[in-house]
């Protein structure tokens, strides 16, 4: 216990004496503007959450994540879908599709270009039963919305096992009001 007053009484003592300093011309200076000098880079993006971490290999990772979007689909979609069909049963046949009515080309085609889309006059949601993919909202499901559209056919009826993380809820709820997150617990 000795110890921690002691310490408490350094710091006391400390501030005291850093407040109590004064410079010569009475100036005080604080810069509190951001720096934006330097060379930035994109390091990392995750348009639709998860798409990057299944889809993309390991020696890929960097590559993905530095190329601009609308190039991302001329890069990366074999890859996409050569992962897609080793991975899902949905699409282990020719011809097989999702409940988007999209086969394994024209699917990883979408998730290829790793963006978030959003409807400037419509409904905003990752999928609510007829909107896909026209946004996200907080409380949308995305990752059991990306198992389905990945492993559950043309009716999300197919591998019932792999189409849902059976997260239901967010630990939380979301507030009505901004920042609609909930505070941390």
């Amino acid at each position: 216990m000795k110890t921690i007053q002691s310490i408490f009484g350094t710091v006391i003592l400390s501030l005291f004496l850093l407040t109590s300093c004064s410079s010569d011309d009475n100036t005080i200076i604080i810069d509190n503007m951001p720096d934006f000098s330097g060379t930035f880079s994109q390091q990392d993006q995750m348009g639709r959450p998860a798409v990057n971490t299944v889809f993309v290999s390991s020696a890929n990772k960097d590559a993905f994540n530095t190329t601009i979007p609308s190039q991302q689909n001329a890069a990366f979609q074999s890859m996409f879908q050569t992962n897609l069909t080793a991975l899902s049963p949905a699409f282990a046949n020719p011809g097989d599709q999702n409940a988007l009515g999209q086969d394994a080309a024209a699917f990883t085609g979408l998730l290829a270009t790793d963006v978030l889309n959003v409807s400037l006059d419509g409904t905003t949601t990752f999928f609510d039963g007829t909107n896909v993919l026209t946004g996200r909202a907080l409380a949308d499901d995305v990752i059991t919305v990306e198992l389905l559209l990945i492993f559950g056919g043309e009716d999300f009826m197919e591998n019932p096992n792999l189409s849902d993380d059976h997260v239901d809820a967010n630990d939380k709820p979301f507030l009505s009001s901004f920042p609609y997150l909930a505070t941390p617990w």
